[in-house]
């Protein structure tokens, strides 16, 4: 019979065999720190018009609601940081979505890693997630050791600092728990100083200021007190990214799905002033960039050229 510690360490060799880039494994238990925070943070409106955000609280922060029985949560990280830059004076993408969508190549990591774990291990009761249930994945990434939440709200490594996307499993075996680590945002508040619409304070986030909320979340027209304030950011935002001192330590990404597509790189400011829905579908076929829609890439476009 596998102890904690051999079905911890399978579990964490076959996620670093499928490119993950770390793993680690927290209690599966109430988050009794997060929830006045959340709760606080959803009575002040930061969620914006994010409604499914206040669906849902109690499987939000238990994951044996989402999981009868869990015991283990494992949480994963998956890089994804690329120095490759558009076009100067062009509407800006996030770095994410420069090539196929995360969740497409995600979720088929984590069946691989599942079946590895029914293989090896046995009959397992689990689910898999990837931003597809409410699953506060910042707070177990931290709680599992794999970093901190820094003052911009996302989970910052010292060894690659933050551009990486975060995924978990719940599962309903004992394995050996990973503790946190200690924050090292220490005084810095480049990412504060450097938003452009304000939205942060320290390890808080105003989510209906934020430029990724606006022109992906937000579904109505973006209201004009953001004009000018966009920094020509068409689709998500990496501001609070790029300044953050950590990111000196970022590496490009092994995943060849997540490679830029030319298209995206080559585009011209012309090039996206004239997109037509057809070359919309084109280029950004199993692209995160289809979750704003044609016509929310288009509100977006226009409201940066007035």
């Amino acid at each position: 019979m596998l102890t904690d510690k051999k079905r911890t360490n399978l579990i964490k060799s076959a996620a670093k065999d499928l490119g993950f880039l770390s793993c680690g494994v927290s209690k599966a238990e109430f988050l009794e720190e997060e929830a006045p925070r959340l709760e606080q943070w959803l009575q002040d409106g930061k969620h914006g018009k994010m409604a499914y955000m206040e669906k849902h609280f109690d499987k939000r922060l238990d994951p044996r609601l989402l999981v009868p029985g869990a015991k283990s949560v494992v949480s994963l990280l998956l890089n994804y940081y690329n120095d490759e830059q558009q076009k100067n004076g062009v509407p800006k993408i996030s770095k994410y979505a420069y090539g196929t969508d995360y969740h497409i190549v995600i979720k088929h990591k984590l069946k691989k890693l599942l079946q590895t774990i029914y293989d090896e291990i046995g009959e397992v009761n689990g689910r898999v997630f990837v931003d597809s249930a409410p699953v506060m994945d910042k707070a177990w990434a931290t709680r599992s050791g794999l970093g901190w939440t820094g003052k911009n709200t996302n989970l910052i490594t010292q060894k690659v600092g933050s551009f990486f996307f975060i995924a978990e499993m719940i599962i309903d075996i004992e394995l050996e728990f990973d503790t946190p680590v200690t924050d090292h945002c220490g005084t810095c508040t480049a990412c504060i100083d450097a938003c452009p619409t304000e939205a942060l304070t320290p390890y808080n986030i105003d989510a209906s200021k934020c430029i990724s909320y606006l022109t992906i979340e937000l579904k109505d027209q973006i209201p004009d007190e953001f004009q000018n304030k966009m920094d020509n950011w068409a689709f998500g935002c990496d501001v609070c990214q790029d300044v953050c001192p950590w990111n000196r330590f970022s590496k490009s990404h092994s995943e060849p799905l997540f490679d830029s597509r030319p298209e995206v790189l080559d585009f011209t400011k012309k090039d996206w002033e004239e997109l037509t829905e057809d070359t919309f579908e084109t280029i950004f076929k199993n692209s995160a960039v289809k979750r704003t829609r044609y016509e929310g890439l288009k509100r977006n476009l226009s409201f940066l050229s007035r």
